[in-house]
C-alpha cells in the first residue's frame, strides 16, 4: 500500500473515535482523527462524568477526554483538530477526504461525527446567542454569578447541566414540555429538595425576550394554553441533538432523523465505510455505548483490510 495513504481515518475525536484510534493504531495501522474542533466531543462539556466505569468518584468531562486524546497518541494515532470534513469522495478502493487545510486518503473511513445541540427554534433563540443563550453550562456558568436563569429540557443532560448552574446561580426556572421528568432518578432525587430550583412541566418557551441580552423567557402551559412571561438573565437549552451528516447525504444510508444506518459491526451501507457513536441509528447513547462501538469499528477495519491486502 502507498505510504501517503492512511490505513483509517476517522471522522471525529470524540469517545467513540477515540476509542477507535486507540484500537487500529494498536494494531499497527496508519491511523488519521479529523476534528472540526477540539478534542473531546460532548462529554468534553460536561463539568462531571458519573457513570463512566473506572471512575467511582466521578471524573472530569475534560480530564477523561485528555486522557482518551493521550492514549490514542501514544500507540501512533495523528490527530488533526480544526480540521473539518466538508465532503468524501470514493476512487476504486481508496476515499478522499476534503478539508479546508488538505485533502488526506485512506483505504478505510469511521465516521464518528457526532452530534449538535437542537433549537427551540423561537423568536430570540439565534438573536440572543452568546448574550444569553446558551447550550454549554460548563462554558458560560460562570457569567451567571448570582443570576435567575432557565434551563429548557429535563432530561439527563438539563438536569446534569442544571447542577452546574447551581454552583454560580442564584435560581433556576427547569422548562419541560413534557407532562413529567424525563431524568434518571438519581439526577432527580438531588435537585427535588433544592430550594433554588423550580420545575415547570408540560410547558413549552415560545420566546425569548429582551433588549441587548436576554432579560425573559414567554413559557406556555401545554393544557391551559395560559401563557406567561418569567424573568431570567439566561437559558441553557437541552432538547435533544441533531446528527452531523449533512456532508454524508447520498454518500451512506441515512435514517428518517439523518443518523447513520450500521449493521452490527457498524459497517455503513458503502463498503469500507463505518459509523460508530452519536451519529449512528440506535437507541441508547452514552459513553460507554461509543466506546464499545469504536472497539467493534477498529477490529472490523482491521478485517477488512487483511481481506483487501
Amino acid at each position: 500500500m502507498e505510504e501517503s495513504i492512511y490505513d483509517v481515518a476517522i471522522i471525529g475525536a470524540g469517545p467513540a473515535g477515540l476509542t477507535s484510534a486507540i484500537y487500529t493504531a494498536r494494531e499497527r495501522l496508519r491511523t488519521l482523527v479529523l476534528e472540526k474542533v477540539m478534542s473531546g466531543g460532548l462529554p468534553a462539556t460536561t463539568e462531571r462524568v458519573e457513570n463512566y466505569p473506572g471512575f467511582p468518584e466521578g471524573i472530569g468531562g475534560v480530564e477523561l477526554m485528555r486522557r482518551f486524546k493521550e492514549q490514542a497518541e501514544r500507540f501512533g494515532a495523528e490527530i488533526k483538530e480544526f480540521s473539518e470534513v466538508k465532503k468524501i469522495e470514493q476512487e476504486g478502493k481508496i476515499f478522499k477526504l476534503t478539508t479546508d487545510f488538505g485533502t488526506f486518503k485512506s483505504y478505510t473511513v469511521i465516521v464518528a461525527s457526532g452530534s449538535v445541540p437542537k433549537k427551540l427554534n423561537v423568536p430570540g433563540e439565534d438573536e440572543f446567542m452568546g448574550r444569553g443563550v446558551s447550550y454549554c453550562a460548563i462554558c458560560d456558568g460562570p457569567f451567571y454569578q448570582g443570576k435567575d436563569v432557565a434551563v429548557i429540557g429535563c432530561g439527563n443532560s438539563g438536569l446534569q447541566e442544571g447542577e452546574t448552574l447551581l454552583k454560580y446561580v442564584n435560581s433556576i426556572t427547569f422548562v419541560e414540555f413534557l407532562p413529567y421528568i424525563p431524568a434518571e432518578k438519581i439526577l432527580q432525587e438531588r435537585l427535588k429538595d433544592e430550594p433554588r430550583v423550580r420545575f415547570l412541566l408540560n410547558h413549552m418557551v415560545t420566546a425569548i425576550n429582551g433588549e441587548e441580552f436576554v432579560q425573559s423567557i414567554t413559557v406556555k402551559d401545554r393544557e391551559s394554553q395560559e401563557e406567561r412571561e418569567i424573568k431570567v438573565d439566561g437559558v441553557f437549552i437541552y432538547v435533544g441533538f441533531l446528527p452531523n451528516t449533512q456532508f454524508l447525504k447520498g454518500f451512506v444510508e441515512l435514517d428518517k432523523n439523518g443518523y447513520i444506518i450500521t449493521d452490527e459491526d457498524m459497517r455503513t451501507s458503502r463498503e469500507g465505510v463505518y459509523a460508530i457513536g452519536d451519529v449512528r441509528s440506535k437507541k441508547v447513547r452514552q459513553i460507554s455505548v461509543a466506546c464499545g462501538e469504536g472497539t467493534i469499528a477498529a477490529i472490523a477495519v482491521r478485517d477488512y483490510l487483511r481481506e483487501l491486502r
